[in-house]
């Protein structure tokens, strides 16, 4: 283990009031009555074995509860989850602690009870604040709810949260998403994440596809929105997030930056150096809600996991950093991975002589040409 490499800790809580037609998310309707207390057993017995297995005894720097919608749960049974896991590995002074949020689950006491304890950051997934928009990807909330939902966060005394919007929506426009960003900046978010709606497998959205705006229409309406975001203080520093001064989403920064984390909960994944550059490993647990949960009285949550092999390592490195405006230093690519900032030729030196990515010093960007071709660059490094 390497003792200078962050560490952040992801929760997954699986459960939703109803399935939206795009998400590709381990996330299951909830068809009866929710085992908060079963559930939160089986995460703190999945996090002991966790911490036994690796020897973990860093500081948590970051935590975030993802879902799902982990906004179900009761503030009590969050409260109690956050001091049993502080029993058993310490937080960071200046921890963040984000939780996800769905606005049709917005209650005003409730969140300011989420807020004491000790949660300081929100993720709330409004995706449009167009009823017509919502209604076609399946969501439970409507606008006003999702106005509601920012409203009732800085009424509860979250100073840090961010807000969930989409693009490349059926029937949308680039008047559609610019409305939608300007009604996101007024409810003065400390971080919006814009991303493009994708087809992924095993939706309903990828089994019946619903009629998408073309490619042209859509990079203009990320270039229009970049604009209004970047003149009203909401900086880009990742491919789909954009934040004001020093509110980055830390917890996501350490992922980008090939930090380490653990998973737990259903689907959870973890990433855990031990040693380098040979004991870097991935792992997933068990996804199956039903599955997970039989898995407290067998104590055996792990569905699977795999070590990052050596010639792999730069392709995960890269893959990862370069979706940072930020990009990386080949300092970190050494302490990160254990290896020598050789092994990143040649395929860096042929993506800097081709314009894709330049180097100033010790750090390594990429240039406009290669934010809009990163997969070009990742090709360079795949493994031979």
């Amino acid at each position: 283990m390497s003792d200078n490499i962050p560490l952040g800790l992801y929760i997954h809580i699986p459960w939703c009031i109803k399935k939206c037609p795009y998400c590709d998310f381990n996330s299951h309707e909830l068809g009866s009555e929710l085992p908060e207390r079963e559930y939160i057993d089986a995460l703190l017995a999945d996090l002991e074995q966790d911490l036994q297995l690796y020897q973990e005894t860093r500081a948590l720097s970051s935590i975030f509860i993802g879902g799902g919608t982990p906004s179900l749960f009761s503030a009590a049974a969050l409260a109690g989850l956050l001091a049993d896991i502080e029993q058993r590995i310490p937080f960071a002074a200046n921890i963040e602690i984000t939780l996800e949020a769905n606005p049709g689950t917005f209650e005003s006491n409730k969140f300011a009870e989420f807020r004491a304890t000790g949660i300081n950051r929100l993720s709330i997934g409004v995706q449009s604040f167009n009823d017509a928009m919502l209604k076609q990807l399946g969501r439970i909330h409507n606008a006003d709810e999702a106005i509601k939902a920012a409203n009732i966060a800085h009424e509860s005394g979250f100073e840090n949260f961010n807000i969930d919007l989409m693009f490349g929506l059926p029937q949308s426009d680039i008047d559609t998403s610019v409305a939608d960003i300007r009604t996101a900046i007024e409810l003065q978010p400390t971080h919006i994440s814009f991303y493009q709606l994708t087809l992924e497998p095993n939706t309903y959205f990828h089994k019946f596809p619903p009629p998408l705006p073309s490619h042209d229409d859509i990079y203009l309406v990320q270039q229009n929105c970049r604009e209004v975001l970047a003149v009203n203080g909401y900086q880009q520093y990742e491919i789909s997030a954009y934040s004001q001064v020093d509110k980055q989403c830390r917890h996501n920064l350490n992922y980008w930056q090939f930090g380490d984390y653990l998973g737990i909960g259903a689907g959870a994944h973890g990433k855990i150096t031990r040693a380098l550059p040979e004991q870097v490993s991935r792992y997933w647990k068990l996804k199956n809600p039903q599955q997970y949960l039989s898995g407290l009285k067998a104590r055996q949550f792990t569905g699977s996991s795999q070590t990052i092999a050596s010639p792999d390592m730069p392709l995960e490195f890269v893959m990862n950093n370069l979706r940072l405006k930020t990009g990386f230093s080949l300092a970190a690519y050494q302490i990160l991975t254990g290896l020598s900032s050789n092994t990143l030729e040649p395929a860096l030196s042929d993506c800097i002589n081709q314009g894709l990515l330049a180097q100033n010093g010790d750090t390594i960007t990429s240039t406009e040409k290669g934010w809009d071709f990163l997969d070009l660059i990742l090709e360079k490094f795949v493994p031979i």
